[in-house]
């Protein structure tokens, strides 16, 4: 007998938590690797995906950051040599964030070597196993980005009271 949709569901729910820690675990290597925090490893690998420059603002956008946050970030890749900072050529009061090709090489050449790991896990796989999984990582990178919205939308919680100490015995 198959397992139920139910079954499926809690299954999948787990598996789904094993996969975004592993993830996360991951990125924290390659952060760790490269000397920079987790959070600018993905920034560069969603800026190497853009057909050019950006503004710190579209690097808000992308990352779900605060304008803040998003400053620092970009901060912090300027003075680690991964990105400059540009003027605009049409808006000289705009300020675009350009990748540094020398430094993306090396970020690129690590991500070539980690990907042929990545590449055989889909050897067996066909084109619609291809295809479901591509619409699968859409459709969970279109829910995160609802998710990360909705976060910042809610007041955060109170942080926990930690338990009082235990009186000498």
């Amino acid at each position: 007998m198959s397992p139920s949709r139910e079954d499926l569901l809690t299954r999948l729910r787990a598996e789904s938590r094993r996969y975004v820690a592993s993830y996360v675990l991951f990125n924290q290597a390659i952060a760790d690797h490269l000397g920079l925090h987790p959070t600018d490893v993905q920034c560069l690998n969603l800026l190497s995906l853009e057909p050019g420059p950006v503004s710190t603002g579209q690097i808000a956008e992308l990352t779900g950051l605060t304008s803040g946050s998003a400053t620092r970030l970009v901060d912090r890749l300027v003075k680690a040599g991964y990105v400059s900072r540009v003027r605009d050529d049409q808006d000289r009061r705009k300020v675009l964030v350009h990748l540094v090709p020398a430094a993306m090489a090396g970020f690129g050449e690590l991500w070539r070597d980690l990907s042929t790991g990545w590449e055989e896990l889909f050897t067996g796989d066909s084109e619609a196993e291809l295809a479901l999984l591509i619409r699968h990582m859409r459709r969970t990178t279109e829910l995160s980005h609802r998710q990360i919205a909705y976060l910042a939308e809610r007041p955060r919680p109170a942080p926990p009271v930690p338990p009082a100490p235990a009186p000498p015995a």
